[in-house]
């Protein structure tokens, strides 16, 4: 390949080259973007695609006013370009100060992505559902209630978008999900906190009656509920239980249940299997022991970083091997001040966790880590991680979990480059099919 024209385009052709036996360039150029966000110079607004529904977080680097009234594709489809690439789903982060640039060039009407001045390849924003455009019997949108993310795959039921962690500031550092609510109900009046049943349920007729609708799971979530310094009855597990039930009552077997919630004890998870969730997500987050004390202070106080361990492995026993996925938040391990000082003690400490998880019949995965300003981390005035760290992590957790002959996680679509849907990190797009060229 000839001379790159810029620093940030020679820093991603050296990642490929490097590690172009090992990692695909769709997975690699995926985590740069969503480290780094893009920036979009211009929109037609009367093109016809999904806008970013600010499900529970902003996801946004800048989420001040001035982004939260326009409106963005909720993920975007990068293909073809310098490196020949396969779709590759990337869910939107909007960086006013990204070098990623989506452009639209009237002269061939589509849009394209320049990395500091130089093409990369072709975009496709996500397309409009019919459904997404309906409202519920109580006049609710159906964008509101149950969007879909990840090209269509995965219905985001975020039925209490609030946190009871952000009492006594007592939230993951990370977290904007307060700070996303309150931007989006000025912007959006019908903007819900706290979902009902018979909404859920109507949103979800008009999905699965729609013909547009390819959805194949959905997740069930919402902030942490707590009452004072410890947990009082089976709270959060009273609120969740009637919406899963509800929905499995009406629609059972239609999608794969997704359940995210706190790390409970085996009783309680009993109460959500048998409620019907299929897979149990309780996000770990972080796994060095102090960082995760200083980063998840609500989930240290309330239950403690080795019982929430434990319930993660005790829940294999009620959800099945393979089928208790929790999530970190990867790059918080170097984030400022809490975090390692370099990459290769932060990837250490991280393979740490997902060895020990896997070991145990237990699927970790993660998220890209995106530093929203009005986060605690985000004040602070984190920015992005390295490309070094997310090309290292890519390449252990697939070697863990090809160490331990893991299945791919069910509930996340297709995987391989050109298949995958999940868009907020590229672990999914890092698996080598067979049969793939």
């Amino acid at each position: 390949m000839e001379y790159m024209p810029n620093r940030y385009l020679n820093n991603l052709e050296l990642y490929i080259k490097e590690y172009g036996d090992l990692l695909n360039p769709e997975a690699i150029i995926k985590e740069d973007i969503l480290r780094q966000g893009v920036f979009f110079e211009r929109i037609v607004h009367n093109e016809n695609f999904s806008g970013k529904s600010y499900f529970i977080f902003s996801f946004d680097v800048d989420n001040d006013n001035d982004i939260a009234t326009r409106k963005y594709p909720e993920e975007i489809a990068l293909q073809n370009g310098i490196y020949n690439l396969k779709r590759t789903i990337i869910s939107v982060r909007i960086n006013k100060s990204s070098p990623y640039k989506i452009k639209f060039d009237q002269s061939k009407d589509k849009y394209v992505l320049f990395l500091d001045g130089a093409f990369i390849g072709d975009i496709v924003f996500s397309p409009e559902k019919s459904y997404m455009l309906k409202t519920t019997s109580t006049g609710k949108s159906v964008r509101d209630i149950a969007p879909t993310i990840e090209w269509g795959y995965l219905i985001y039921l975020a039925v209490f978008r609030m946190c009871q962690y952000f009492e006594n500031n007592n939230e993951c550092a990370f977290c904007d999900m307060r700070s996303n609510y309150v931007t989006q109900k000025k912007t959006h009046k019908d903007y819900s906190a706290v979902k009902s049943i018979d909404d859920i349920i109507d949103a979800l007729g008009l999905i699965n009656a729609s013909k547009d609708s390819v959805s194949k799971a959905y997740t069930l979530t919402g902030g942490s509920i707590v009452d004072g310094a410890e947990f009082k009855g089976d709270a959060e597990i009273d609120f969740y239980v009637p919406f899963l039930e509800a929905i499995e009552d009406k629609y059972k077997g239609k999608w794969i249940s997704k359940v995210v919630v706190q790390a409970h004890d085996i009783k309680k998870l009993k109460r959500l299997k048998d409620a019907g969730a299929f897979i149990y997500h309780t996000n770990f987050e972080v796994w060095d022991r102090e960082l995760f004390d200083n980063i998840c202070p609500g989930k240290s106080l309330f239950i403690g970083r080795d019982e929430w361990i434990k319930r993660i492995v005790d829940a294999v026993s009620i959800f099945g091997e393979y089928r208790v996925i929790p999530n970190f938040v990867a790059g918080v391990e170097l984030s400022k001040p809490y975090g390692f000082s370099n990459i290769d003690d932060a990837i250490n400490s991280t393979a740490e966790g997902l060895e020990f998880f896997m070991s145990n019949s237990v699927i970790p995965r993660y998220t890209t880590w995106c530093p929203e300003k009005t986060s605690k981390l985000g004040k602070l005035g984190n920015s992005s991680v390295p490309l070094e760290y997310y090309v290292k992590l890519l390449l252990k957790w697939h070697e863990l979990h090809y160490k331990y002959g893991l299945p791919i996680p069910e509930g996340y679509g297709e995987a391989g480059p050109g298949k995958a849907e999940f868009s907020v990190s590229a672990f999914m797009d890092a698996f080598k099919i067979k049969g793939d060229a």
